[in-house]
């Protein structure tokens, strides 16, 4: 990693950077005749500019049905390095932060404290260090650092209706504008800026799956920890694109674990991690999988509690017309051309459970994103005494969902998920 740059911050400057050297074209997720150049500049563009100006990119980086078949695998391969390798901070910048945050100099804080970034994001980089406890024992940490300036970046892409609307239409929401869905957008990125509230959330889910041999959670060193700063044990394994050229079998134990790791929390926890993106995983052997980043939380309200657990329990017993009664009060649909399309689409949503033995597939991961966009324009369409709000929270629930099994279709398994849910649905 060798690309460092300061965060440009200004809102006209920002706007204007994505329109140069053909960033409208990444922003638009459109390709051209030289796709490979156009998405090589995209993703210059927007790996400067971070915040959520890179999210777009990641999220076109692996999530099946938003880059035009023609395109992909330029656009993924371009867009995948803002995964883990966007550009980087300066260190002194860093350190400045780190030491006012914490409240210390580095070297008082830190047995050692590695300069170079093991990995930079939209949000933050990350960088290896090792701290001594009382007992003078070593322990090797990851020390997440928020980039400087990025509480202002964040705010000028805030104030963007263009990046606005690209969130939306990944989620397959651009068409459901309502206020509220645009406010759980800025609700949502402003909390990841907020590291304290991400250790809170990542406690809360070493929480939820304390016990389970193969899910794990990095332990959270809160007097190493603040609202700019978040240190972590430091966890190895192996990264995604290593994991799906493994064999079989132990693919499969990983995506049983990822099922287990995202519905478990749901309908336990009653939130979600939005953000499903490869480089939140570390693959260990015995199906462990590490879970990373829990920036961007998307709580279910407690009234949801109960009909997400019938709309699941339906699936796994494949009760077609329990299905459908729960989700109709989960969705609060009423009567009308509207109802019988949503109840369509969330039914293919839980093919995996109802047909299980399932393999996740990128043409049936592509195709809900294809069937939400045709549902959202065949709403606008209709006479209005058919329309029913759509819930605020189904852009980061389609985030979730058209992420998520993107990435599970990359590991290409069969799996039984219904046996999966089983083991912890009661």
């Amino acid at each position: 990693m060798k690309d460092e740059r300061s965060l440009p911050t200004g809102r006209l400057g920002r706007l204007g950077r994505l329109f140069s050297v053909g960033a409208r074209a990444g922003l638009d997720l459109l390709g051209s005749r030289d796709s490979h150049r156009s998405a090589e500049r995209a993703a210059e563009v927007l790996g400067t500019l971070r915040g959520l100006a890179a999210k777009v990119g990641q999220m076109a980086s692996y999530v099946d049905g938003v880059i035009p078949e023609q395109h992909r695998a330029a656009y993924e391969t371009a867009m995948g390095t803002l995964r883990s390798a966007a550009p980087r901070s300066p260190f002194p910048e860093i350190k400045g932060l780190i030491e006012s945050e914490l409240g210390g100099s580095i070297d008082a804080l830190f047995h050692s404290f590695e300069e170079q970034p093991i990995a930079s994001a939209s949000i933050g980089q990350v960088h290896r260090a090792f701290v001594r406890d009382s007992s003078s024992s070593s322990h090797e940490v990851a020390v997440k650092v928020q980039h400087p300036g990025i509480v202002a970046a964040l705010e000028s892409d805030l104030a963007n209706a263009s990046i606005l609307e690209q969130m939306m239409a990944i989620g397959g929401t651009r068409r459901f504008n309502s206020q509220g869905m645009l406010e759980m957008i800025r609700t949502r990125f402003r909390e990841e800026l907020d590291y304290r509230l991400e250790a809170t959330r990542q406690r809360a889910f070493a929480q939820i799956h304390a016990g389970d041999p193969t899910i794990r959670v990095p332990s959270v060193f809160d007097g190493l920890s603040s609202g700019r700063v978040l240190t972590s044990e430091f966890v190895r394994g192996a990264s995604f694109e290593q994991a799906i050229t493994a064999p079989e079998a132990d693919r499969r134990a990983w995506a049983e674990t990822m099922w287990r790791f995202v519905f478990k929390g749901n309908l336990f926890g009653d939130m979600f991690n939005a953000d499903p993106h490869p480089g939140n995983y570390l693959f260990s052997d015995g199906g462990v999988v590490t879970f990373l980043d829990y920036g961007c939380v998307q709580p279910i309200p407690p009234a949801h509690h109960e009909l997400a657990h019938a709309v699941h329990r339906a699936a796994v017993t494949r009760d077609e017309s329990a299905f459908r009664e729960a989700g109709k009060r989960l969705l609060g649909t009423k009567p009308g051309p509207l109802e019988a399309l949503v109840l369509r689409y969330l039914r293919r949503c839980f093919e995996p459970l109802f047909v299980s033995p399932f393999r996740m597939t990128r043409e049936y991961a592509a195709s809900l994103v294809s069937d939400f966009k045709d549902m959202s324009t065949a709403a606008f369409q209709m006479d209005t005494q058919y329309i029913f709000p759509m819930p605020t929270e189904i852009l980061f629930m389609n985030r979730l969902q058209f992420g998520f099994y993107s990435v599970l279709a990359r590991l290409d398994v069969e799996v039984d998920y219904a046996v999966i849910e089983s083991q912890f649905l009661k």
